[in-house]
């Protein structure tokens, strides 16, 4: 994945900020997303928001299908108003959050001993359950490669040991994170 200009970091940060102020106070999604090459790029995103701190949602995509604008507009507003995990976001709230992009490289196969903690997110895949985690949350959470790849596994709804099994498929990616400095 290439490395993005302080140009291009500012571009996502201010696309994703301008999201979230259009979905919390006026309940819709951002129609005008600016021309320029990053935004034009096709890659999985993840938005995650904090507040304070603490996370407050986070939505992504896997693979890029469209955009990366309109990714980074579905998923920050995603994240403010759709994670199951928390309420909605208050327009009060929209002032103290902090917002982090996650730009993932295509998913690849990876073998449970091969997996980087700080370098790879994860993705297991078993009988039609899927868990995510980015490479972030193992660093923030001081999770070595086996509780890593056991917490992806409780993520997708499986045991925490299924990545020992056959079925279960573990794919491994980077990213490119962009975040606010606060």
């Amino acid at each position: 994945m290439s490395c993005l200009s302080d140009a291009d970091r500012k571009t996502l940060l201010d696309l994703a900020r301008q999201a979230i102020v259009e979905a919390v106070c006026h309940g819709s999604l951002l129609q005008t997303i600016p021309q320029c090459a990053v935004l034009e790029r096709q890659c999985g995103v993840f938005v995650s928001l904090h507040v304070k701190g603490k996370l407050r949602g986070c939505i992504g995509v896997i693979d890029g299908r469209e955009r990366l604008g309109e990714s980074i507009v579905r998923c920050a507003a995603g994240a403010a108003l759709e994670d199951p995990r928390f309420t909605s976001m208050k327009p009060e709230e929209i002032e103290h959050v902090e917002i982090e992009i996650s730009l993932l490289t295509p998913l690849e196969p990876i073998l449970a001993e091969e997996v980087v903690i700080g370098t790879h997110g994860l993705l297991v895949e078993q009988g039609g359950r899927r868990g995510l985690l980015l490479p972030q949350v193992a660093l923030e959470h001081h999770l070595d490669r086996e509780r890593f790849l056991e917490e992806t596994c409780w993520k997708a709804g499986l045991a925490r040991d299924a990545w020992k099994s056959p079925e279960t498929k573990i794919y491994g990616f980077r990213c490119e994170i962009v975040s606010e400095e606060k």
